[in-house]
């Protein structure tokens, strides 16, 4: 598929980014027609304006994953709306770096232990929820020292949070869930319907983690049980969406995945304005 020469692999980042937010409706999450208390559409769409700095030196000059990522986190880390964008840093910083999946996962594999002391450094900037039984505690300073002293990259610290995490998890099987995302795009069409089927077909696919940490493994499943109520034409999206936003579920991990998978197919020709 031919490649658009119209966009820098800088903007096919911010574009996957406010594409995915502004779609609608997209269960549970903050889109355009509705925010949460404490963060609103503006303030995702403040981020992606925010990061191009880190994409535009991840492209331009390449550098190292880890301290790419903490740069795009304290560069988007000055509103009130907090971090929006953790886990799309984790897969759009490798993806810009590399160019496409395949570049990607080189750049995967060939991180080290100060990208995981920078990484450790940019979570720590972020109010992402963590595991109650992890042992590498990122509020914990503790844990840096561990990391180097067990000589520990960052690939393998995607590598322990894979089990628990399905954006660390990317990392550690080829993107899969990114290329698929990608495929669902350019099969559903062009636009933000094609997002929001994309979003929930993988909603439909996977226990979202970002729900689980936060509501429990019950909670995810049943969320995901829902999404394929959806798509069977059992259950009203805008009803399943309403319930979502007022019990605060939101898949922030499948949004997450959702911008990677939008700024690999944007690379590929997916047109999102037909």
């Amino acid at each position: 598929m031919e490649k658009s020469p119209l966009m820098s692999r800088a903007e096919r980042a911010q574009m996957a980014m406010m594409l995915e937010v502004c779609a609608y409706p997209k269960p549970g999450n903050v889109d355009r027609c509705h925010d949460y208390s404490d963060t609103r559409l503006e303030h995702f769409l403040a981020s992606t304006i925010l990061a191009r700095p880190a994409f535009a030196a991840a492209e331009r000059t390449g550098g190292r994953v880890g301290s790419l990522i903490k740069e795009a986190v304290m560069l988007t880390n000055g509103h009130s709306g907090g971090n929006t964008h953790f886990g799309a840093f984790i897969l759009l910083i490798p993806l810009i770096l590399g160019g496409d999946i395949e570049g990607a996962c080189r750049v995967v594999a060939g991180t080290d232990v100060q990208d995981a002391v920078d990484f450790y450094a940019a979570f720590g900037l972020t109010e992402v929820r963590v595991a109650e039984s992890d042992d590498l505690d990122v509020n914990d300073p503790a844990s840096i020292a561990a990391i180097q002293e067990r000589g520990m990259t960052l690939t393998d610290i995607m590598a322990y949070s894979a089990p628990r995490d399905m954006v660390a998890r990317e990392w550690t099987n080829e993107f899969c869930l990114t290329r698929r995302c990608a495929d669902l795009l350019h099969a559903h069409g062009h636009g933000r319907e094609a997002v929001v089927r994309t979003f929930l077909d993988l909603l439909a696919s996977e226990p979202d983690t970002f729900i689980a940490k936060k509501h429990g493994i019950d909670v995810a499943e049943r969320t995901m049980q829902c999404a394929v109520e959806v798509l069977r034409g059992e259950r009203d999206l805008c009803v399943f969406d309403a319930e979502c936003v007022e019990g605060g579920i939101n898949p922030g991990s499948i949004a997450d995945i959702t911008i990677a998978g939008i700024y690999v197919a944007l690379g590929e020709g997916w047109q999102w304005d037909s």
